[in-house]
């Protein structure tokens, strides 16, 4: 599990390359590449961003982001047996508060973008594979290469992410993990009121 609050920043600063202006045809690496240095461009030329304005902060990350998630998948992926056991009500009440966590996240790591560079891995895709993996390497300025790897698969409009492994660690099981142990000890409602909280008190609805 990710534990150093800096690296998770820097590291959330990655997963900037998704927006709701994809092209199905569109492989799914030249799209990787083609959005994240569209959103880069925008951070770098806004100096509102620059300066942490968090209403144009936040809505970067809703529309160029969040859009392009499969948040049922991920959520069935995260509560694993859970999803299943839970209510309808359930369901949408975790979807709702765990999509606000990731812009949370992806928001934070906007206002903390440094002239990161990506390095992008040549992408292995079979004649009509639904599933992808594009592999790139994040080049912090001074720091270690960071490897990162982007799970994808193919939907009617466009290519949608539903999982990102950082230097080998799943966002999927990484989150998994982590409210597995909750939901254990206090159940799926006590998850979900917990989430609601910590969003509340971040103004971020």
């Amino acid at each position: 599990m990710i534990k150093d609050g800096i690296k998770q920043l820097l590291i959330a600063s990655t997963m900037l390359c998704f927006s709701a202006t994809t092209l199905a045809a569109e492989a799914p690496d030249a799209l990787v590449k083609r959005i994240a240095e569209e959103v880069i461009a925008i951070v770098k030329s806004d100096k509102d961003i620059q300066a942490g304005n968090q209403e144009k902060i936040f809505a970067l990350a809703e529309e160029k982001i969040l859009p392009n998630f499969n948040f049922e998948r991920i959520s069935r992926l995260v509560l694993g047996k859970n999803w299943t056991k839970a209510t309808a009500e359930q369901k949408t009440a975790f979807q709702t508060e765990f999509r606000t966590l990731l812009l949370r996240t992806y928001a934070t790591a906007l206002s903390k973008y440094k002239d990161q560079t990506i390095d992008y891995k040549p992408l292995r895709l079979a004649d009509g594979a639904t599933t992808a993996t594009v592999k790139t390497t994040i080049l912090p300025p001074g720091g270690q290469p960071i490897a990162v790897d982007y799970s994808l698969e193919k939907q009617p409009e466009s290519w949608k992410m539903y999982d990102i492994v950082i230097e080998g660690v799943s966002l999927v099981t990484n989150y998994r993990s982590q409210f597995a142990q909750e939901i254990r000890q206090n159940g799926l409602d006590s998850l979900i009121k917990k989430l609601a909280d910590k969003n509340s008190a971040a103004k971020v609805k």
